[in-house]
């Protein structure tokens, strides 16, 4: 009797520590997912040109905390062991779309040509297809000039036909500005220095224009 006593002592000693041990598998899972969820929905609120910025650590991170989620499953019984597992695989779908956005935001730009030109004529994104120079004011407005005509000189010889009228359409729409800013306060010396650009400008640009032009002409026919 006593025997039979100790015997099941010792099975429910065992049981109690089988039961203590897989509840604290559970418990440990629980809260390594728990993390995960945590940090991904701290993610999809983060903006994806700060996620960019910080990309290396956030991967970095999140695959440490996957990690650890996977580890901890993969102890689990088998009777919750799929239902965990799919917690942490949702977490992860979550986490490829922010990926993608993030991958998308860091992949090249294509730029079209026009596009290209007019960063090289005034620096990135400063004109767009709009031709707006609404930037443009009585302080800076002789600057602008500058830059174009430095420019214009420097790259000239690349130009093909059509960026020589893209460059035109330019040209007027900061002439257009110009008118708007000159009633704005434009000083009589800005001013002055402004048309002295521009009578180099006009005639070395039409010269060159025709160049491109007849240039284009003759390859076309070889």
């Amino acid at each position: 009797m006593k025997k039979g006593i100790v015997q099941y002592g010792i099975v429910s000693l065992l049981l109690i520590s089988v039961l203590s041990c897989k509840n604290k598998e559970k418990e440990a899972a629980d809260m390594k997912i728990a993390a995960l969820q945590t940090y991904i929905d701290s993610l999809e609120d983060v903006k994806t040109a700060d996620a960019e910025t910080n990309w290396d650590k956030i991967s970095s991170d999140f695959d440490r905390k996957t990690k650890e989620s996977n580890e901890a499953v993969a102890k689990l019984g088998d009777d919750i062991k799929a239902k965990n597992q799919a917690r942490v695989d949702s977490i992860n779908t979550r986490y490829g779309v922010i990926k993608s956005s993030v991958e998308l935001a860091k992949a090249p730009k294509k730029i079209n040509p026009n596009q290209k030109l007019r960063n090289l004529l005034f620096g990135v994104d400063k004109i767009g297809d709009d031709m707006n120079f609404g930037w443009v004011n009585k302080d800076n407005i002789l600057d602008t000039y500058q830059k174009l005509f430095d420019s214009y000189k420097a790259n000239k010889g690349s130009f093909s036909r059509e960026d020589y009228d893209e460059v035109k359409l330019i040209y007027e729409a900061l002439d257009s500005r110009k008118n708007t800013v000159e009633k704005e306060g434009l000083s009589s010396s800005d001013n002055m220095k402004i048309a002295s650009i521009k009578f180099k400008f006009a005639p070395m640009f039409k010269v060159n224009r025709i160049g491109a032009k007849a240039r284009e002409n003759e390859e076309a026919k070889e």
